[in-house]
């Protein structure tokens, strides 16, 4: 069994350096041991949508040739994970311009220019040497993977969506061309909360052909505080 462009695959994953130290891993209880645990990270099988670009290059082709249950251990190289270095992408700054928008950088600290992610390298004589590479650009990189489940209801596929960008929806339908997302009062509608919501209505029209339309319906209702206030 192999997979084709489109098929929603949901995978584990561990990802390590060549020297065996942990970059990522899907499996909560591998960065356990290896003391990366962090609480605010998803744990558990990651959705990946078949040559649209939701993982690296390397992770995806892997993937493409495997079978639902299937692990295996596959070494990348930079240019199918997360590219060479780019020498042109490491610049110099002037302290003076962080310090106007109130960040005080320290190597190592990870801010965000014009967009984009840069890595603080070293800061002196008010100077700031700023890398716009990823973090794990030029590296060699080992994956375990494993084929967890492949989707094939377009319901199971948009709650995937939904759960990717960090929503919860208590009910999710397709019917026709119309796919809809509930949230119920108990959801914290937050500022995260809409814009996951409007990226995962975004790429459930990028990945489901067969959509043409996200509804999403909410529903508020008056806290307990407010209304002995009230």
């Amino acid at each position: 069994m192999s997979f084709n462009d489109g098929d929603f695959v949901k995978i584990d994953y561990t990802a390590r350096r060549t020297d065996g130290s942990l970059v990522y891993t899907t499996d909560e209880k591998v960065a356990k041991d290896a003391d990366r645990f962090n609480a605010e990270a998803r744990y558990g099988p990651q959705l990946v949508v078949i040559g649209k670009d939701t993982v690296v290059k390397g992770v995806d082709a892997a993937v493409r040739g495997m079978a639902v249950g299937e692990a295996k251990k596959v070494e990348l190289k930079p240019a199918d994970a997360f590219g060479e270095r780019n020498e042109e992408l490491v610049n110099v700054m002037r302290l003076s311009d962080f310090k106007e928008r109130e960040v005080y950088p320290q190597p190592g600290m990870q801010v965000n220019i014009d967009g984009s992610i840069a890595t603080i390298k070293s800061v002196n004589s008010g100077r700031v040497v700023v890398d716009l590479n990823h973090p794990l650009a030029g590296e060699v990189l080992v994956y375990d993977i494993k084929v967890v489940e492949k989707l094939e209801s377009e319901e199971g596929k948009v709650k995937a969506i939904a759960e990717h960008y960090s929503l919860k929806p208590d009910g999710v339908s397709v019917s026709g061309k119309v796919a809809r997302m509930s949230f119920g009062a108990s959801v914290e509608k937050n500022a995260d909360f809409v814009i996951n919501k409007a990226t995962a209505a975004e790429m459930v029209l990028r990945y489901l052909p067969s959509v043409e339309k996200v509804v999403t319906e909410e529903e508020y209702a008056r806290s307990k505080e407010g209304a002995k206030q009230a």
